[in-house]
């Protein structure tokens, strides 16, 4: 299990230091999250600063996005990391893109589908000079003309990986993507009771021609090493809970751990604008439910005993930041032999 850390929120000025402090860490990969800069800017920056870690974005909003756009993007990051590139995609949910994006919001399966399908055309185009002619419902693409074409890349083209949290959504991503994105609101019981087997029944559909498909799980994490108490560390989990419980598609993921009012709830809390107490409404029986707080040691127990047996890559979400060396110690723990941990 390979742990991916985010830049998520590091100053411009700071990623390349960060990334390369990442990487004398151990950490296997960096990623970045829709945050307050372009999630590519970050990525390439650090896909400048390093020779070893993989590269990911855990997820570009696509539907905002073209294919077209997306597909440049991502090609170059791939050149950039020398085949170490991941492009996550998500869909966002509905407020986002009708009101901060200002587009339509419609048949979001539907469309992440066929995104997939013309990234793939276009990829085609560009390594493979197979002539681009896609034409489906929400895109069309039928032009590559020499002077927009990059060419093969050495690396071969970066494969694809969806956000998924719905049913629908998780196996139309296990049916075509090259990997799941389990979205860090989740749960031990949510993963196993709802992700993994819509997953399966996408699997059951998915084309032998495609390889195997990669899981990558975030897992949000509050670290302590004694610097900051403990106490501290889960009032930043909790609030970032809260937030994430205020989002009407997290409701199945709040149901599933008994607490499906709490989204309602929360939700009206946004509308009034209370962001700060959004964090007191999540209860300390949620906070263990959905996300992981401890020593290095307690959760690198955790996170095994919660996604050991799914995930191929985990990316940490870390609310309140770590010290660095806290996080050097969890990587150490993960890595260490199990010792009598069971599943839950």
């Amino acid at each position: 299990m390979k742990v991916d850390v985010g830049l998520t929120g590091v100053p411009l000025s700071e990623v390349v230091s960060r990334t390369l402090a990442l990487g004398a860490l151990g950490v296997d990969g960096v990623y970045c999250a829709e945050g307050p800069h372009d999630i590519f800017v970050p990525l390439t920056l650090a896909a400048g600063a390093t020779s070893g870690l993989a590269v990911m974005t855990n997820a570009a909003v696509a539907l905002p996005r073209n294919p077209i756009h997306l597909a440049h993007a991502a090609y170059d990051l791939q050149v950039l990391t020398g085949g170490r590139f991941r492009l996550g995609l998500a869909p966002q949910v509905q407020a986002h893109i009708a009101r901060r994006f200002g587009l339509e919001w419609s048949a979001p399966v539907e469309r992440m589908r066929e995104l997939v399908g013309a990234l793939r055309a276009i990829f085609a185009t560009w390594q493979e000079s197979a002539p681009l002619d896609f034409t489906g419902k929400y895109y069309r693409h039928t032009l590559m003309t020499p002077m927009f074409n990059p060419g093969p890349a050495d690396f071969g083209t970066p494969p694809i990986l969806l956000g998924a949290l719905g049913p629908l959504m998780t196996a139309m991503t296990a049916e075509v993507a090259d990997g799941l994105v389990v979205l860090p609101f989740n749960s031990r019981r949510s993963i196993t009771d709802l992700t993994m087997p819509a997953a399966e029944e996408g699997l059951a559909r998915r084309s032998g021609a495609l390889s195997t498909m990669e899981v990558v799980c975030g897992v949000i994490v509050g670290l302590s090493d004694g610097a900051v108490p403990i106490d501290q560390v889960r009032d930043g989990v909790r609030a970032l809970l809260g937030f994430y419980g205020s989002t009407p598609a997290y409701r199945q993921v709040l149901e599933a751990e008994g607490h499906g009012e709490l989204q309602a709830e929360l939700a009206g809390l946004v509308r009034q604008g209370a962001w700060s107490e959004l964090g007191a409404r999540v209860p300390d029986d949620l906070v263990d439910s959905l996300a992981i707080c401890g020593t290095p040691a307690e959760c690198a127990d955790r996170i095994r005993d919660k996604v050991g047996d799914v995930a191929d890559r985990i990316a940490l979400f870390t609310p309140v930041a770590p010290s660095d060396v806290a996080l050097s110690e969890l990587l150490t723990a993960l890595r260490a032999p199990a010792a009598g941990s069971a599943r839950r």
